[in-house]
């Protein structure tokens, strides 16, 4: 198989997983560039932490639990084990001391294309176990430094090939968009990280449902005219490139609704 450019290897099942196999610039120059879009943006649009298999650890301690180098306390809420930090290289035996830190953090993913996604999508982004490239246990202080910027404008004091690979598989994985700056930051950096293969599963991703009929209508379900959009924080959106474009009508016909 040539490792030059991107393939997806499709299974026979059509329900299981595609993935996706790359050189990391090969990678990086394929994901795709467009202008990030805040509006909307809260945190709690993300459900966090939840206990998806029912054994009374929430994802963060089920983050804890893998990444830690000793076994951590027995019960249910994780407290004590071994971390490293790969960020700044510091290790923590407390878990207080350690942050679940979203490699891609929430509000670069809703900028990036999440904010399309239907609620059970976030969820799954936010609680992401299917890659450990999509959360990482980090020094609490240092994720907080981080807040929620790309590689463009923070890149950890160590570890910076490592975190580029896992920023790519993670906009891989759940087909996120990369802004320009962003996207040069990321060509840079590759060129001096070793042009090692990702081996990249995509997540499932469930849209925002359109109601039926929305082309009669014209209306974005969640709002009845354009001014209660913008209020809201939403708009613009763009012929061709937003689904939310077909909701509203574009009365002097430029390409843009919700202004």
């Amino acid at each position: 198989m040539a490792l030059g450019c991107l393939v997806a290897v499709v299974p026979a099942a059509a329900a299981r997983p595609v993935e996706v196999h790359v050189r990391l610039r090969t990678a990086v120059k394929q994901l795709p560039v467009a202008r990030e879009r805040p509006a909307g943006y809260r945190r709690d649009r993300f459900k966090l932490w939840v206990d998806a298999d029912g054994d009374c650890h929430s994802t963060r301690d089920e983050v804890l639990a893998a990444e830690s180098t000793k076994p951590v306390n027995a019960g249910c809420h994780v407290r004590t084990g071994s971390w490293l930090s790969y960020y700044d290289r510091l290790r923590w035996r407390k878990a207080s001391d350690v942050d679940i830190d979203h490699l891609v953090p929430l509000k670069e993913a809703w900028d990036s294309g999440a904010r399309g996604w239907d609620a059970p999508t976030r969820e799954r982004y936010a609680n992401d176990l299917g890659d450990p490239r999509t959360l990482v246990a980090v020094t609490d202080n240092v994720n907080q430094s981080k807040s929620d910027r790309d590689p463009a404008e923070w890149l950890p004091t160590h570890g910076r090939c490592r975190y580029v690979r896992e920023w790519t598989a993670v906009k891989i994985r759940w087909r996120l968009r990369v802004d320009a700056a962003e996207k040069r930051r990321l060509t840079r950096l590759a060129k001096h990280c070793p042009n090692s293969r990702l081996t990249v599963t995509r997540a499932r991703i469930g849209r925002a449902a359109k109601p039926s009929g929305h082309h009669d209508s014209g209306l974005d379900p969640r709002f009845s005219s354009c001014s209660r959009a913008v209020a809201a924080g939403y708009g613009p959106y763009y012929r061709g490139r937003d689904a939310e474009y077909d909701w509203y009508r574009d009365a002097d016909g430029d390409g843009v609704v919700c202004e």
